[in-house]
């Protein structure tokens, strides 16, 4: 019935080309521009905490984080304009945070959270040379997943870049060695969520193919390998069943904020409202069309957002689309 539609998500999430090895001189070129940036927001502890991902998906992350933290303030960036990430080469994903990294570092936070599998994976070690806030990014949850398997069976979904990532593979090499993993690349589901797909018929019936491949080796845990498919969720579970625990490392992320800014004294000062903290200020950027942008974020965090364009982001792939004419 859906197949037409279930189809269209299937090209969408196949249709971006890595640009190639040379834009590695774009990224080099770039970070050598930032030795000068301003930090306002450096050692401030009322300063924001930046967030970013490719698109929607680092909201989940975002949610954790205000559970956590909720008294903190936040800025999001979702780099629609190039979303997903998880198609696209290592170099092209690090010119692409390059730019989000200064973005938020200009808007004075005092910390950023990679809220994106494929950017940490691809990118995280060098955002920590270029600038001088600390990062946190994100990490499989592969290390859980071995410590809940009673079958000695996991399953491990991702983007098609970070399923086949040598990260990916260290960390089952060194969390479940002795146990039998099945990783499987399922971009589309990222294209699910960032239509809006969160828990439909269509939906649905992408999800059972693309979990097939890890259901069929009779798994009893199954990590969820990209910050999008926890949106998700409710379809996965129905989908994967009883006998599946579906983790993700959405809470351990924000505990790791936590003390990160712990140990550099950076907690912001937390204000009572009744009984409880007093919500810190989000502001929420996207590269893309901010009115979708907006009616899946609202969806998501579970209240209206305003969302504003951040259009300079939004040419970074079309000036390493002139470099590479140009070569």
């Amino acid at each position: 019935m859906h197949d037409s539609n279930a189809k269209q998500i299937y090209a969408a999430s196949s249709s971006n080309e890595s640009h190639g090895a040379h834009l590695q001189q774009a990224v080099e070129f770039q970070r050598s521009q930032f030795p000068t940036l301003q930090a306002p927001g450096l050692g401030q502890a009322n300063a924001p905490i930046g967030v970013f991902d490719s698109g929607v998906g680092g909201l989940t992350i975002l949610s954790a984080l205000r559970q956590e933290l909720p008294s903190e303030d936040y800025i999001y960036v979702g780099d629609t304009a190039h979303c997903p990430y998880g198609l696209r080469s290592e170099a092209e994903i690090t010119q692409l945070v390059l730019e989000i990294g200064r973005f938020l570092v200009e808007r004075g936070v005092k910390l950023i959270v990679v809220a994106c599998n494929a950017a940490s994976q691809a990118a995280l070690a060098t955002l920590r040379s270029t600038f001088p806030v600390p990062f946190v990014g994100v990490v499989p949850a592969v290390k859980p997943a071995a410590q809940l398997t009673r079958k000695g069976r996991i399953g491990i979904i991702a983007t098609n870049q970070a399923a086949r990532s040598p990260y990916l593979q260290q960390l089952i090499a060194d969390f479940a060695r002795d146990l039998e993993t099945y990783t499987h690349g399922c971009s589309e589901l990222v294209t699910l969520v960032e239509r809006g797909e969160l828990d439909s018929p269509l939906a649905e019936e992408v999800v059972r193919q693309a979990l097939s491949p890890v259901l069929s080796k009779d798994i009893d845990v199954l990590v969820l390998g990209c910050t999008h498919f926890p949106a998700l969720r409710p379809v996965i579970e129905r989908v994967a069943g009883n006998n599946v625990q579906v983790i993700d490392s959405g809470a351990a992320i924000a505990r790791r904020t936590r003390s990160v800014l712990e140990a550099a004294a950076l907690l912001k000062p937390s204000i009572k409202q009744g009984k409880q903290e007093a919500p810190g200020h989000l502001e929420v950027w996207c590269s893309g069309d901010p009115a979708s942008f907006r009616e899946i974020a609202s969806r998501i965090l579970g209240h209206p957002v305003v969302v504003r364009q951040a259009s300079q982001l939004a040419q970074t792939s079309a000036a390493a689309a002139r470099e590479e004419r140009e070569e």
